[in-house]
């Protein structure tokens, strides 16, 4: 996907289950973020910073909706954890990954993987997306300063 794309209306399930769509979001600005797995540093860091600072992105217009391939329960286990005011879709079968580009080929500690690029999709009011930041552009501990300062 890119800059000036529909996102897709389908976004997936849930840590309880409930089928997110893009059109629950209508009318607000949607932070999409896709991160490689739960309770790992990178991926807590980039969660708490979204969650710190949550009220202020809602007050901008902004709701968050987290991705990754981890299962249901793990996300049940890792919003409880870090106490995450937002929905996280547990995309097993990387169906959204897929479609947003948000898997394929990285390197990780110099070897070549398949998985989730680490990718935030900022998606207008009308489901339009405006901004992506991917990869090394994610500043974990920050994340939330980039979306706001953007």
């Amino acid at each position: 996907m890119n800059i000036g794309d529909k996102a897709p209306e389908i976004l997936g399930k849930d840590e309880q289950g409930r089928e997110i769509r893009l059109s629950d979001y209508k009318g607000r600005r949607l932070v999409l973020y896709f991160y490689p797995k739960d309770n790992t540093s990178g991926c807590t860091a980039e969660a708490c910073s979204l969650r710190d600072r949550y009220s202020e992105l809602q007050g901008r217009g902004y709701e968050v909706v987290g991705v990754s391939r981890d299962s249901a329960a793990s996300h049940q286990k890792f919003k409880a954890k870090h106490e995450l005011p937002f929905p996280l879709i547990a995309d097993v079968d990387h169906v959204l990954l897929e479609a947003m580009g948000a898997w394929g080929e990285k390197s990780m500690y110099g070897k070549k993987t398949i998985g989730t690029i680490r990718t935030t999709f900022i998606i207008n009011e009308e489901g339009i997306i405006e901004q992506i930041f991917s990869g090394k552009q994610v500043r974990t501990k920050e994340h939330a300063s980039q979306i706001l300062d953007a």
